[in-house]
């Protein structure tokens, strides 16, 4: 099976121009392509995981990635899928997160001696003449055309500013940038960037005549990867400081029964044999897709022995009701009334309810467990020293818990 032909199985390429070209490169390991990334945190999330697996894929088989970091973009703001404006960061929180994200990066793809590159589009985008930019590129912009992409038009009822107007052009401009400076052929995007991407390939050749090479794809980012990005309180981050390698092993380890084979084939590095072997499980064999799936991601991320006490973790809260290395919170003496908590405080302080009359609900209803037995009366009672050493695992439903402790 060649490169092109699996990527196509795995179900991570959605549309593509020049497909015959397209695979001459990549399956060849002469692409230069890249994908773009835009420092809006100070963290990588689950939502670029999918972009960052596919980059390790290519470089693999011999392709050259160029990630990519928006230092420049970011200062306008990608309006795509956006139902608002995004907020204005400064130069300085811009400039933290891109250093953030070259180390991040680091732990998908290997810049060593040459065989990748990090760009920072903050380089050519910060020093543009305006006017230069509206003779040189946007002279080759429809803008009846433009206001046809999916991101605009989403965008019109509600109001677009002409700054976030400006980020196709800008993007576009990165590609031909890329082509001219670092022999980028190839870009790869989410399935939302599309109307970016195919602005960076005709500006390409308006400019530079119809045999200048330069070809773009598009993979399942937006509706699927973004879509793995989100949990219900939050994004799911790559920084173990953010979101710990317990908190992302449980994040996959709970994924839906209907994602989980999909999540295997599009995210993973096992090989397609072996997972369409796995197509046919149903019942308490997606439990184990799910562990392969949990495992195999989070050794990715943070490695073997992260993805071994993870793995480890899991399987003890949901078999002895306790275990290590999972989230934690440290009861503060400020929790406490004359020495006592009651269930409802503890299930509260924690952060799993946002509030007491929430965890008053999830306890009467019959939702909440302290070290795996059920607690539905809502003053039980708790000193501070039954929180001491290893402390008590409180859970709130299937997916929600903490070992919670107090010194």
């Amino acid at each position: 099976m060649t490169l092109f032909d699996e990527l196509k199985a795995r179900g991570l390429l959605a549309q593509l121009t020049d497909e015959e070209e397209i695979k001459e490169l990549i399956n060849n390991g002469k692409a230069t392509f890249y994908i773009g990334f835009d420092p809006t945190a100070d963290s990588l999330h689950v939502g670029h995981f999918m972009a960052l697996c596919l980059m390790k894929r290519l470089q693999m088989a011999g392709n050259k990635p160029i990630a990519l970091i928006g230092g420049g973009t970011a200062m306008i703001g990608d309006p795509s899928g956006r139902t608002d404006m995004r907020s204005m960061m400064t130069k300085e929180t811009i400039a933290h997160n891109v250093e953030c994200f070259k180390k991040q990066m680091s732990k998908f793809i290997d810049f060593s001696e040459g065989k990748a590159l990090l760009v920072n589009n903050a380089d050519w985008l910060l020093d543009l003449n305006y006017v230069d930019v509206l003779r040189e590129v946007g002279a080759h912009f429809s803008v009846n055309r433009m206001l046809t992409a999916e991101c605009y038009k989403q965008r019109m009822e509600k109001g677009l500013s002409f700054l976030e107007f400006n980020y196709m052009i800008m993007q576009s401009y990165d590609f031909y940038q890329l082509f001219q400076n670092y022999g980028c052929n190839m870009q790869f995007g989410g399935d939302d960037q599309w109307s970016n991407m195919l602005g960076g390939t005709e500006l390409i050749r308006r400019k530079l005549g119809k045999d200048a090479y330069a070809m773009t794809i598009t993979l399942l980012l937006n509706s699927e990867g973004k879509k793995m990005g989100k949990t219900q309180k939050g994004a799911v981050w790559l920084d173990p400081n953010k979101t710990t390698p317990f908190e992302f092993y449980q994040y996959w380890r709970n994924v839906a029964d209907a994602d989980v084979l999909k999540c295997i084939r599009m995210l993973t590095f096992l090989p397609i044999e072996q997972i369409e072997e796995m197509d046919t499980w149903e019942g308490s064999q997606l439990n184990q897709a799910k562990e392969i799936l949990a495992y195999e991601l989070t050794k990715l991320v943070h490695g073997e022995e992260e993805a071994e006490k993870a793995q480890a973790s899991a399987r003890a809260l949901f078999s002895a009701g306790n275990a290590e290395n999972m989230p934690t919170y440290e009861l503060q003496d400020t929790d406490f009334r004359d020495g006592a908590i009651d269930i409802i405080g503890v299930v509260a302080s924690a952060g799993l309810c946002q509030s007491r009359s929430e965890a008053r609900r999830a306890i009467e209803q019959g939702g909440v467990t302290v070290d795996g037995e059920k607690i539905i009366d809502i003053k039980t009672m708790y000193i501070k020293d039954d929180f001491a050493g290893d402390g008590k695992v409180v859970k709130r439903g299937k997916k929600s818990f903490k070992r919670v402790v107090a010194k």
